[in-house]
């Protein structure tokens, strides 16, 4: 073999043939490294979906890779001399394909990256990191907007992007303005659905798993046996081409709706007016510039609303930017935070969803079934009950990271642990995400077939939202009482008197025991 100039390192959320590390590919000269590891659906315990789908498209884009004509070393997860783990299998194969240097876009995991930089330097190889063009915002860029802000806050980074790309304004430079006169339209997207349901519903957009995902399917069946989640209703698109089918279904058929009923639920039916996009995006099959063009030309077209659209503008090109900068901005001391001193473990059946909580049930059971829940049931119904818990937040983010298809650790972790579990104090957000179970109650019918009645707080049949919404603000009430957002809801607490204050805490203490919530059935 010829001597070997560079190995470009791509893992298995970098699938884009256009990516940086491919700028001034040589096949005579250079060779794609990938490899499947044991370690990456174990270092957290990865359901199955989210395994057989990061299998299935790496392999899909390595077939890819050699269509193009780039040359590829990659070891399957089932190969004799898989060494198991990312650094042992890259420190092996230096051995055998003596590189000059090595090359990748920057990763997704900071553990990924400081492995790899440990293995370069292991072996006196110099390792040129380049920037991931996938994003419109560099993390240069990130920081600097970020400095000399007392706090953070993604509005005001949102806005600053709409302006900055032009992506639905009207006018130039410092004389452009929003289109429709706002920057957002959160009060006509907040809305449930009537009491008849949501009626007839887009269905969701499958691509029925090919020889070689049905292959990964058997593979992650039989080696991650014990593993949380099934494989029996896969149908997440694997290669590009798929996800580019995918993005157009949901502007044909959904994005219409999704703005007004993206905060809905209603039980059974876990796809809605949502994009199902996010996995193919994180993966980097599809890239976030085509997808708000998409948005906005069906805009423009009159196949949109301008609500719709800008709700769905704002999840690509406000949060999900928003929480890299945060991710890689604040790394590694941020996955320390825990400043609510959350000390609780998860409840196991987050695991088997064998609750009698109804909303709890139907959010972990189709997650556990597809890898997939929407932006609500993460955030305000399996987050928000770990939050009021008081869950130790490392095993939330644990949880999610490994739950999810969707989940990679640079957008996984902010939105889990600063979003979701406000352990990092609020740098992301402005206050802790809590309710009762009257939220869940006003924006589905979840209730009505629940044990729990979300309008009480104590006793037998108190919803365990409830209780614990209550018992959260009484833990924290001197912390929350500075908060001005936060303010009126501690006020509340003076309604209470001292008897009532105990009870709380005595049904509070007795969730925590796993007296309550757990699965009442056999």
């Amino acid at each position: 073999m010829a001597e070997l100039r560079s190995l470009v390192i791509v893992l298995g959320d970098q699938l884009d043939l256009d990516a940086a590390a491919f700028d001034g590919f040589d096949p005579a000269q250079d060779v794609v490294w990938m490899a499947e590891v044991a370690e990456e659906s174990c270092h957290v315990w990865s359901a199955k979906p989210r395994t057989a789908l990061f299998l299935a498209a790496m392999r899909h884009f390595a077939q890819a890779l050699v269509e193009a004509g780039r040359p590829v070393h990659y070891t399957r997860l089932d190969a004799a001399d898989n060494a198991g783990t990312l650094a042992a299998q890259l420190q092996a194969d230096l051995q055998r394909l003596k590189p000059a240097a090595l090359i990748m876009t920057a990763p997704g995991d900071w553990r990924v990256l400081k492995a790899i930089r440990a293995v370069a330097a292991a072996n006196d190889l110099p390792l040129e990191v380049r920037e991931d063009r996938h994003f419109l915002v560099s993390v240069r860029d990130f920081a600097a907007h970020a400095a000399g802000r007392k706090s953070l806050r993604m509005e005001y980074f949102y806005r600053e992007q709409r302006k900055r790309h032009g992506i639905l304004m009207r006018g130039e430079g410092a004389a452009a303005e929003p289109l429709g006169g706002q920057w957002n339209f959160d009060s006509e997207n907040r809305a449930a659905f009537a009491a008849a349901g949501p009626g007839f519903l887009p269905p969701r957009t499958v691509f029925a798993p090919d020889a070689l995902t049905r292959e990964v399917i058997a593979l992650v069946n039989e080696r991650f046996a014990t593993h949380p989640g099934r494989l029996d209703s896969f149908a997440w698109p694997v290669t590009r081409e798929q996800a580019l089918q995918a993005l157009q279904a949901f502007i044909d058929e959904r994005l219409p709706l999704f703005g007004h009923y993206q905060d809905a639920m209603w039980p059974g039916e876990p796809w809605l007016y949502h994009a199902h996009i996010s996995a193919a995006l994180n993966l980097k099959l599809l890239n976030p510039r085509e997808v708000l063009a998409a948005a906005e030309r069906a805009y423009h077209e009159g196949r949109a609303p301008l609500a719709s659209v800008e709700g769905f503008v704002r999840q690509i090109l406000g949060w999900r930017e928003y929480v890299r900068g945060i991710y890689w901005t604040r790394m590694p001391d941020y996955a320390e935070g825990n400043a609510l001193d959350a000390r609780h473990d998860l409840p196991a059946w987050y695991w088997t969803g064998e609750t009698d909580m109804a909303c709890l049930r139907d959010a972990l059971q189709q997650t556990l079934a597809h890898g997939y829940a929407h932006h609500i049931q993460r955030l305000m119904v399996t987050g928000l009950y770990a939050l009021l818990l008081g869950v130790v937040p490392q095993q939330v983010h644990a949880w999610y990271l490994a739950v999810y298809v969707d989940a990679v650790e640079w957008v996984e972790l902010p939105n889990t642990l600063g979003m979701s579990q406000y352990a990092d104090g609020g740098l992301m957000a402005s206050k802790p995400y809590v309710a009762s179970g009257k939220y869940i109650q006003r924006m589905s019918p979840y209730c009505e077939r629940c044990p729990y009645d979300p309008a009480e707080r104590t006793g037998a049949r108190a919803c365990p939202f409830t209780t614990l919404y209550w018992d959260f603000l009484l833990r924290h009430e001197a912390l929350l009482g500075g908060n001005p957002r936060m303010a009126l809801q501690v006020k509340n607490l003076a309604r209470l008197d001292d008897a009532e204050k105990a009870a709380i805490r005595a049904r509070a203490a007795a969730i925590r025991r796993n007296e309550v919530g757990q699965c009442r059935s056999g």
